[in-house]
């Protein structure tokens, strides 16, 4: 993505955190349905990006358009995301994506890690699955098949997914964007996994650490992040000594050679 784009889809899903925390799946369902509108428009589309546009007036448009359709955080959400610039027309479509996906893998996450991880998994195999057979291939990208058909397919091959997985498959198999739906259930697991850094640990010291200890160092960062984490130790001896953990773009560092790093700096200075 190109900066503009970047900071703008940033700016929104920090504005939104708490939205999106608790939104279902029928806002998802409802991001989805507005994706289909945009995409069919690229008049649509231009409007609403349209920078010489004041931001209130694209944000009023978007409420015409979407305000009597859709349950009030929908149309929160998508009157933010046209208030900022973007730096393609498409890019607007593929942060409404983003949005609903993010407000699938919310609803898994409540289960924390483990329901991430059933959400990842079962779409991975669907992928491994449709990949696999070049029939299922073409039977998914038929243009002349229903979709209601596709869906029907999709559920054949996922027997054990859940709505939320259900819904991401759907998604994938009748409206894939230009891309095959393999493809696009790729681009969602990738977004799953950015999300499961939240729930690990990466945690660097300096030697193995004993079971007891490790028992005490997972309680304590529970209780630090506010959430059950998954630790994943890693030894690396030119720490000199103490512990480094990160927990997605959270970093708590005490390692010596930190401390050696910026004691250097300040002799330097």
């Amino acid at each position: 993505m190109a900066a503009v784009t970047t900071e703008s889809l940033a700016s929104v899903q920090k504005e939104l955190a708490s939205t999106l925390a608790q939104a279902d799946l029928e806002v998802a369902r409802e991001l989805f349905a507005a994706l289909d509108v945009l995409d069919s428009s690229a008049g649509l589309r231009r409007s609403l990006t349209d920078p010489s546009r004041e931001a209130q007036d694209r944000a009023a448009m978007a409420r015409s358009l979407f305000g009597g359709k859709v349950n009030s955080t929908t149309a929160e959400v998508l009157t933010a995301l046209v208030s900022r610039r973007w730096s393609k027309e498409r890019d607007l479509g593929d942060a409404v994506e983003v949005l609903a996906v993010a407000v699938v893998v919310v609803q898994a996450e409540r289960e924390g890690l483990a329901g991430l991880e059933k959400l990842e998994t079962v779409l991975l195999d669907f992928r491994r699955t449709v990949s696999s057979s070049h029939e299922v291939q073409r039977a998914l990208t038929d243009p002349q098949a229903k979709p209601e058909a596709k869906q029907k397919l999709g559920a054949a091959l996922s027997p054990s997914a859940s709505a939320e997985a259900r819904l991401l498959i759907d998604r994938a198999v009748t409206s894939p964007r230009g891309l095959r739906p393999a493809q696009l259930v790729k681009r969602f697991t990738e977004q799953i996994a950015a999300r499961q850094q939240r729930w690990i640990a990466l945690v660097t010291v300096a030697k193995e650490l004993d079971p007891s200890y490790m028992e005490r160092l997972r309680a304590s960062l529970d209780r630090y992040f506010g959430r059950e984490l998954k630790l994943d130790v890693v030894v690396d001896p030119a720490v000199v000594g103490g512990i480094r953990v990160q927990v997605g773009d959270e970093v708590v560092d005490s390692t010596v050679a930190t401390k050696l790093n910026d004691l250097d700096r300040r002799l330097a200075s």
